[in-house]
């Protein structure tokens, strides 16, 4: 009698544990308008109408950034005595204020074992953000979006307005009643590099006034459907691709069509797009031609700082080619059929589809095309 053979179980993905726990925070299932969905219109008037969430979306840039973020706040609370993490609400809002830095005398307010290790100039409410290198020189050049600074004025308006959120682990700084919050501070960090810049801006009673307007043009709305998208939509936009209300927001899209689509009702729709299209268009050459001509005028200027910017260059590595006599033998040894007239492009689809690595090798005398990098001015030591 021949014992059964099992079929082995296939290992389980750690990014079901991150998902299924980032799912019960509380962030997650908070019902309540959290500063930080004030991102998009609609998508805050979805969250007020109790829409159901039909899109998970990919999380796992957010989760890693998440990671990064609890860990950093964490270290920073042993080290420094910020306080992190802390809850401000009222009765539209709820948010959660990654750090506030208490000035002396509103520190001396407190219990000894929770003051800082060194006290602000003046109380800062701060905001930490990861960030992709992808968009790391946008970051450091232009600094907050409008959503973001948007997030961080209202959970200043409510420190200022409200104070700290009466519950558990944070009385005694309920106690203090509402705090008089100077400046807001943005800490961005690169997830791939660990690089930090820092932004501050002093608050401002106007600017956090428009944030509320904000929220409560989207309080008065009667639909979500009556609040404009604030991006693309899905497939051109990573926000909407993630967003839990895409569907709702995006209804009725033909099978394989651009979600875009569902924007065009009549002729005039199509000629207000044909028009944008031509405004870009002209805009974009115009763009190309004028990059063009400095690429050419900067083809013999050395690195280095330069104004705002700086110069660097890339490019000019060896170029690499299929090594066919290589991929000949790896044929030969795995006993599969050599053609008669090598065929390259067939060869490598079929060692890609038996899992084997495709043989290369330096072209000779060849090199990748020189590239111009153009970044922000790099800080001297």
């Amino acid at each position: 009698m021949t014992a059964p053979t099992l079929a082995p179980t296939a290992p389980v993905s750690i990014w079901d544990a991150a998902h299924a726990a980032d799912a019960r925070r509380p962030r997650s299932i908070q019902t309540q308008l959290g500063a930080s969905d004030t991102i998009c219109s609609r998508r805050a008037g979805y969250i007020l109408a109790g829409a159901a969430r039909t899109n998970a979306g990919d999380k796992r840039a957010a989760i890693l950034g998440t990671y990064i973020h609890r860990g950093l706040l964490e270290d920073a609370r042993r080290e420094y005595g910020w306080l992190v993490e802390r809850t401000v609400a009222d009765d539209t809002l709820r948010g959660h204020i990654d750090v506030v830095q208490l000035d002396s005398a509103t520190a001396a307010r407190l219990p000894k074992r929770h003051r800082p290790l060194e006290p602000a100039e003046v109380v800062t409410v701060e905001d930490v953000k990861t960030k992709s290198s992808r968009v790391w020189d946008r970051v450091v050049r232009y600094g907050p979006t409008a959503a973001e600074m948007r997030q961080v004025l209202l959970y200043a308006d409510l420190l200022r307005t409200v104070g700290f959120a009466d519950i558990p682990g944070q009385r005694y700084l309920h106690r203090l009643g509402p705090v008089d919050v100077q400046r807001i501070r943005f800490r961005f960090v690169c997830r791939d590099t660990g690089e930090e810049h820092i932004q501050e801006f002093a608050f401002d009673e106007w600017l956090a006034v428009e944030a509320r307007w904000w929220v409560d043009r989207v309080m008065e709305a009667a639909s979500p459907e009556e609040l404009r998208r604030d991006h693309d939509g899905p497939g051109l936009s990573v926000i909407c691709d993630n967003c839990p209300f895409v569907d709702a927001c995006w209804p009725g899209v033909a099978p394989g069509k651009p979600a875009q689509t569902i924007l065009v009702h009549d002729d005039e729709d199509r000629a207000k797009a044909l028009a944008d299209y031509v405004r870009a268009h002209e805009r974009y050459r115009e763009s190309k031609r004028v990059k063009e001509t400095v690429r050419a005028m900067l083809d013999d200027s050395p690195e280095g700082n330069y104004g705002d910017n700086h110069l660097g260059w890339g490019g000019e590595n060896d170029k690499e080619e299929t090594d066919v006599a290589a991929m000949v033998e790896q044929f030969e040894d795995a006993e599969l059929v050599v053609p008669m007239v090598p065929d390259e492009k067939a060869m490598v689809q079929i060692l890609r589809r038996a899992g084997m690595v495709v043989p290369r090798r330096k072209a000779a005398g060849q090199k990748t095309a020189r590239t111009i990098k153009v970044t922000r001015a790099r800080k001297i030591a």
